[in-house]
């Protein structure tokens, strides 16, 4: 896992500079260490410091230019005039130095630390659990950066995001990630629990404490004693059970239902919603005191719309763990992805995950293109492949249609002999007469959108487009 160092290295050789500056930094508060550029060219984006500061008037020219090209992730600072451009050089310390310009450059440093996060090998827990929150968008790796820095306190966070973003998942990181990796991770759905049994659930009960209660029962707190208590929905937690939740997050112990013993709380709790509660709190639906104390650590997801770069990434993964679970494999085109990312993503990665389950059915083995998604998301007009078929091919298939086992057409009688005529008739402009009739009072109901008639018709819209042709339709 990477590791950002609070240490700033001067890089070059001792000088009367050197000193001067580094002691300038460490009278402002920062840990100094001057070393070789042999050493500084060594390092690895697993470990990075808050900033480099290259001494340039002890630094050949050929040394600097190494070292800005061989390490772009890491902030770097010149003392002195340098010739070199580089988005990781990020200014010049000018003499005599004052504090508002070595405070003002070393913030940009910190900075371009937050935003250039490389990619680098996970642990197994790490790539585990992160596979749900793959991507490369500015805001998932945001996410990740920001369970890396409070995985390892025991902080209360609240994950915030809109439902289906996976908001569970990221407590989950939470978890595996910190110190109380090896203790239980339990999750509570305060929406899904009955108001009168959520304190027994969260707080457990004692014999007799009620009717029902036969028997002692551990609530989800003490189950989770030593690891991490997830509450989900905690925006649905009526308000007489948000004055306990706040008691134990204040003072760390509880009592079960219908006892008077304290119980001590080692857990860490991790809260999410897809409310607003800052709005609950103006409406008197969740209480301001304890909105506080779970808002210690915000995470907020971002939905899916607002990374649609993402979606051939999770759209990979999806797929993989599909597969993994026995249920076969679908792969999609350029353009089937490209339509994806247009889409609006109401349920977001929920959503996503939905449909790549649901074509793996439809399409198990296949590749999906623009014209096999639901029409909802198809976002980008393609005229779909056709194959050609004979005329006496296409008549035999109208006429199996209309004498199958399936819902009978009905044929306005007026038009249509219900008994073969002795002088018999023309089969061919029948059945053309019949398809024109059909095809006009589907877009008629489906306000002339092909795509919408032909799904009422029973067949593709590319068939009903070349059926129009044929017959010298138009929409309108």
């Amino acid at each position: 896992m990477m590791q950002i160092e609070q240490r700033i290295l001067l890089v070059g050789t001792p000088s009367e500079s050197a000193n001067r500056l580094s002691n300038v930094l460490e009278f402002i508060g920062e840990q100094v260490e001057l070393v070789a550029a042999d050493v500084a060219e060594k390092l690895t984006p697993e470990k990075r410091y808050r900033a480099l500061i290259l001494l340039t008037e002890t630094l050949a020219e050929f040394e600097i230019q190494l070292l800005v090209t061989r390490l772009p992730w890491q902030p770097i600072l010149s003392m002195g005039t340098l010739e070199v451009s580089s988005s990781n050089l990020l200014g010049q310390l000018e003499s005599p130095l004052n504090y508002h310009q070595v405070t003002e450059l070393l913030h940009y440093c910190q900075v371009f630390g937050q935003v250039k996060r490389p990619q680098v090998p996970t642990s197994a827990n790490q790539t585990k659990l992160f596979r749900s929150l793959v991507g490369r968008s500015d805001g998932i790796a945001h996410v990740r950066h920001l369970i890396g820095q409070v995985a390892s306190s025991d902080a209360t966070v609240l994950v915030l995001g809109p439902s289906g973003t996976g908001k569970e998942v990221v407590a989950r990181n939470i978890h595996y990630m910190s110190e109380r990796r090896d203790g239980p991770f339990i999750p509570v759905n305060c929406g899904a629990i009955p108001p009168e049994l959520l304190e027994s659930e969260l707080f457990g009960h004692e014999k007799g404490s009620f009717t029902g209660a036969i028997s002692s029962r551990k609530g989800r707190f003490e189950l989770a004693e030593g690891g991490t208590l997830f509450l989900d929905e905690i925006g649905d937690m009526p308000l007489q059970m948000q004055v306990k939740l706040l008691r134990v997050l204040q003072e760390r112990v509880f009592e079960r239902v219908g006892g008077n013993k304290p119980i001590q709380a080692d857990v860490r709790v991790v809260a999410a919603t897809h409310r607003n509660l800052e709005a609950m709190i103006e409406e008197g639906d969740f209480r301001e005191d304890l909105f506080y104390r779970l808002n210690v650590f915000p995470i907020e997801m971002p939905p899916l719309c607002e990374r649609q770069e993402d979606i051939p990434l999770l759209l990979q993964e999806l797929v993989s763990r599909v597969f993994n679970e026995g249920k076969g494999r679908v792969r999609f085109t350029q353009r089937a992805i490209d339509s994806l990312k247009e889409h609006a993503w109401s349920g977001n990665v929920r959503e996503l995950s939905n449909l790549v389950e649901r074509l793996t059915i439809l399409y198990p083995g296949g590749l999906v293109d623009v014209n096999d998604l639901p029409i909802k998301y198809r976002h980008i007009d393609v005229p779909e492949y056709s194959v050609e078929v004979s005329e006496e091919l296409q008549e035999r298939d109208a006429l199996a249609s209309i004498f199958s086992d399936d819902e009978p057409v009905e044929i306005p009688e007026t038009r249509f002999p219900s008994e073969l005529p002795p002088e018999g008739v023309n089969l061919k402009d029948l059945l053309a007469e019949l398809e024109i009739d059909m095809i006009r009072q589907a877009l008629d109901q489906q306000d002339n959108v092909v795509a919408r008639a032909a799904e009422m018709l029973g067949i593709r819209r590319t068939t009903l487009v070349e059926k129009m042709r044929k017959y010298g339709m138009t929409k309108e």
